[in-house]
């Protein structure tokens, strides 16, 4: 027996051991003794047994002892992960680390490679090497994949830090705790016989390029339990997401003689105004439409008419996007280009009885997911510090998910 402290938790646990036996072609037989304590966690005894055969004739073919018991610290390896740098398109460091720490604990790694955008339309371009990381039991087709995101928006906040209650950081609720939760709980349940797999992907935070780049190789999966912070609730809905770039051209000018010039700005601004005017849906028990202008560059100096101006916006989705898509090249026409970069759909989930539920505001990856089964969204943290310098998660949360994606698993493959 080893008593370890457990993020400010006691636990006992006893040691795993694995034996295979082969007798009159039956299959191997494997348990493992887990969690059999848990101070200040209702004393909840996880008891796990096997049937062994009724013929006591076995030929001993060989016999491990796993010593290691609930080796994944999600409080830990939380923090590990929030110490990466991996902002979108810098997602290398994420991945190694991921992609070794899995494959120590017994999984088969396969990387997915994901290309870099072209530097000369995105200047947020990195150089480094990215890829979604898969790991699963050798040879197994899972029913279930757990699967969050490893990019994080800018900027890089410096290493995790924490108190008694939360863990401080880029990433710790979107979603590099979740990555954590999740890893623990497939341990779980794959102790307990479940056919469980990972995927973890980048490129959410943008165009959901790593998403895309998997859902061309799905693995079989029945189910997909995707994360992104929900409070522990289960989602029955998630807006869907358009995102649009309008670049306008015009042509330089002294300004003390507009007149000789033609003002990039002014024609995207006028766009601008008359694209914040449209109506926008609004869907009852989900919903309205939200038009989000998120970046604007143009020009070059205040005594300078402008050639050139851009602005990049995003709008949460309650319905189909087409008609939104319409307005918006009508609003724009004469004045600005209009491309649209990402277009990902309204979704609604099943419920699952003894889950809290909650709409989700916001889009994921799991549009782009749709060959690797039923989609569920659960996952720890706030989105209301997402992408802020507050970001956080409380410890006990953390935690809790754990239970709940392990629960949730155990609902779906009964």
């Amino acid at each position: 027996m080893r008593v370890r402290h457990y993020c400010g938790i006691e636990r006992i646990f006893l040691a795993a051991v694995e034996y295979r036996f082969q007798a009159s072609g039956r299959a191997m037989q494997v348990f493992h003794g887990r969690n059999m304590g848990s101070k200040g966690q209702n004393g909840i005894a996880h008891l796990l047994s096997v049937s062994f055969a009724r013929s006591h004739v076995f030929q001993l073919q060989r016999a491990s002892v796993i010593l290691s018991i609930m080796l994944i610290d999600p409080i830990q390896l939380t923090k590990q992960l929030v110490d990466l740098d991996s902002t979108t398109y810098h997602e290398a460091s994420a991945g190694e680390f991921l992609a070794t720490f899995l494959a120590g604990q017994g999984y088969a790694i396969e990387r997915q490679p994901v290309a870099q955008p072209d530097p000369a339309k995105n200047p947020s371009a990195g150089t480094c090497e990215r890829f979604n990381v898969y790991a699963s039991m050798a040879g197994v087709t899972p029913d279930i994949v757990f699967s969050s995101h490893m990019d994080t928006v800018p900027p890089f906040l410096g290493p995790c830090r924490e108190d008694a209650e939360f863990l401080f950081g880029r990433g710790t609720c979107d979603a590099k705790g979740i990555i954590a939760a999740q890893i623990a709980a497939a341990e779980k349940l794959i102790a307990s016989g479940k056919r469980i797999a990972m995927l973890f992907v980048v490129g959410e935070e943008r165009d959901s390029a790593g998403a895309l780049v998997a859902n061309k190789t799905p693995k079989g999966s029945r189910f997909l339990i995707n994360g992104e912070p929900t409070d522990n609730r289960l989602a029955l809905a998630s807006k869907g997401c358009l995102r649009v770039e309008l670049r306008a051209h015009g042509r330089m000018a002294h300004s003390a003689y507009p007149e000789l010039g033609d003002s990039a700005i002014d024609k995207l601004l006028a766009a601008l105004h008359d694209i914040q005017a449209l109506p926008l849906p609004v869907v009852e028990g989900i919903g309205d439409s939200t038009l989000n202008i998120g970046v604007i560059r143009g020009g070059v100096a205040p005594n300078v008419i402008a050639d050139k101006a851009e602005a990049h916006l995003l709008i949460r989705l309650v319905t189909q996007p087409e008609a939104i898509m319409d307005a918006i090249v009508r609003a724009a026409a004469g004045r600005c280009e209009v491309n649209f970069t990402l277009k990902l759909p309204y979704l609604h989930m099943r419920s699952i009885p003894g889950f809290d539920t909650m709409v989700a505001k916001f889009t994921t990856d799991i549009p782009s997911l749709s060959a690797w089964g039923e989609p569920f969204l659960l996952g720890p943290g706030s989105i209301l510090v997402a992408h802020t310098p507050d970001e956080k998660i409380r410890k006990s949360e953390l935690l809790e998910c754990v239970d709940l994606y392990v629960k949730l698993a155990d609902n779906l493959l009964v």
